[in-house]
């Protein structure tokens, strides 16, 4: 394939990508975004496939005395990739999408470490002078970012599927500690520059640059605590594609770059979005843990007022405006169908049902979202929190499905509360609130919440797709 008609797909897949971003920013076209997406990259790894600089290849490898083409080898990587990725489409949950998410922002940050480092020990002497100082650098910050997100996405991953604590590890002097690895990968830079006519001697500042990187991105998230999961998931989702941007750079390949680039600014404005939804700074979210600074949150006081199955759906028979709050205990129930199926119930007695969706429910950014789509809960039906906050007052009845943060009155009425002015869904504004939980343990935050013993609130207990089964019985009776 000639150089120009690589180039006309590359731009043809640029624009497939932008408008796969575009499609995603809205529930309703995010299906329509996915194939975008999926098309650009079609035509990018084909273009690439058949361009001159894997074409004009001959013998790249020998492996036992047999000779492979360079066909062979992409070949027999997409198959194996595809045969990994076909397996975990396959395999995986939707509950479990969140650490899927973070096991593959760490294989970007790996693919470019790997590539940085195969880069650097290519032969290189056809660039001199600054062309070849700004290649370097090029190389160098591929890996420092690459590595980062590697291990940082791997703390994320173990977090996540609760391998390793949610809680926040916060070492002594931690902010020190940062700004040392930072201080140290200049000083490494400066040297691997230095050393750069010797590949030999760069290449010892170059390997301790990598385990800087790597002991900064395992320090970085495991300072995090659970309740910025979602801010931490978008925040490793804009490094992979800085990541990629550099690996562009590094390969000479415009697509890589300008592909990088827009998951990169797209993943900082997600991290923005998702700061702004919990009141935060991103400086905060990585500087620690939420709820490792400010006072002592009030302690919660009072009983609070059970009530079973039969009891809820007896409130929603006598309901005619019903909110639906989702959380992290519906998606560990995977009690979304059941969720569905009582909608389309109450919606044909002709009931008014809405969902609101906190923009940080979940484990990761739209989590809720993607798990009512799977159940194909009406789209019209499904708010983000500034849409339908200011309505709860005309609402009969609120269900909480094992959400609790974002919920919790403590963020607007607590100044010592560690959620302090965080924006939550003020669900205690409905004439009857139902909080469906396993048990009375505070959320991510670690903060305990006034809702739950509230005059107008009932408590439902029990695993969240069992008991809504039981609901969905005595509601058909």
């Amino acid at each position: 394939m000639s150089h120009s008609l690589v180039t006309m797909s590359y731009i043809v897949a640029t624009i497939l990508f932008i408008l796969s971003l575009s499609g995603l920013s809205n529930q309703e076209s995010a299906r329509k975004g996915n194939y975008y997406g999926m098309l650009g990259m079609a035509i990018a790894i084909l273009a690439t496939v058949l361009s001159d600089a894997v074409n004009g290849q001959t013998v790249i490898a020998t492996i036992g005395g047999v000779s492979l083409s360079p066909y062979a080898i992409l070949i027999l990587a997409l198959l194996i990739g595809g045969s990994i990725g076909a397996k975990a489409a396959t395999k995986v949950e939707m509950t479990q999408m969140p650490e899927l998410v973070a096991i593959m922002h760490s294989l970007v940050g790996m693919a470019a470490v790997l590539v940085g480092y195969a880069n650097f020990m290519d032969d290189n002497s056809h660039l001199v002078g600054v062309e070849k100082t700004i290649h370097e650098v090029e190389i160098y910050l591929g890996i420092l970012i690459g590595a980062v997100t590697f291990s940082g996405s791997v703390i994320a991953f173990g977090k996540l599927s609760e391998k390793i604590s949610g809680k926040p590890l916060l070492l002594p002097a931690r902010h020190w500690l940062n700004l040392a690895l930072l201080i140290s990968a200049i000083v490494l830079g400066g040297m691997f520059l230095q050393e750069s006519e010797n590949p030999n001697q760069a290449l010892i500042p170059l390997a301790i640059m990598t385990v800087v990187a790597l002991l900064f991105g395992i320090h970085m998230v495991m300072a995090i605590g659970g309740a910025d999961m979602p801010v931490v998931v978008s925040m490793l989702n804009s490094y992979s594609g800085w990541a990629a941007a550099a690996t562009g750079f590094m390969l000479n390949n415009d697509l890589l770059i300008v592909t990088g680039a827009l998951v990169g600014s797209s993943g900082a404005i997600l991290s923005y979005i998702m700061c702004r939804a919990m009141n935060r700074h991103f400086l905060s979210v990585i500087a620690g843990g939420f709820g490792t600074s400010g006072g002592t949150a009030a302690e919660v006081v009072g009983d609070v007022q059970p009530i079973n199955a039969e009891g809820a759906a007896t409130l929603l028979s006598e309901a005619k405006s019903i909110m639906i709050i989702p959380g992290y205990g519906m998606a560990v129930a995977q009690a979304q169908h059941t969720v569905n199926e009582i909608t389309k119930l109450l919606r044909g007695k002709g009931k008014t049902v809405r969902f609101g969706i906190h923009p940080v429910a979940g484990r990761m950014p739209g989590h809720m979202n993607v798990l009512l789509a799977e159940a194909k809960v009406p789209y019209d039906i499904v708010f983000e929190m500034e849409e339908i906050n200011e309505d709860f007052p005309k609402v009969d009845v609120s269900i909480v499905i094992g959400a609790n943060d974002i919920v919790n009155p403590s963020a607007l009425d607590d100044p010592n509360s560690p959620i302090a002015g965080m924006p939550v869904l003020e669900c205690w504004h409905s004439k009857t609130t139902i909080v469906m939980k396993r048990s009375m343990a505070s959320g991510y935050a670690g903060v305990g919440n006034p809702l739950f013993v509230l005059e107008n609130t009932r408590m439902l207990f029990g695993d969240a797709d069992k008991t809504l089964q039981e609901v969905l019985k005595h509601l058909k009776e």
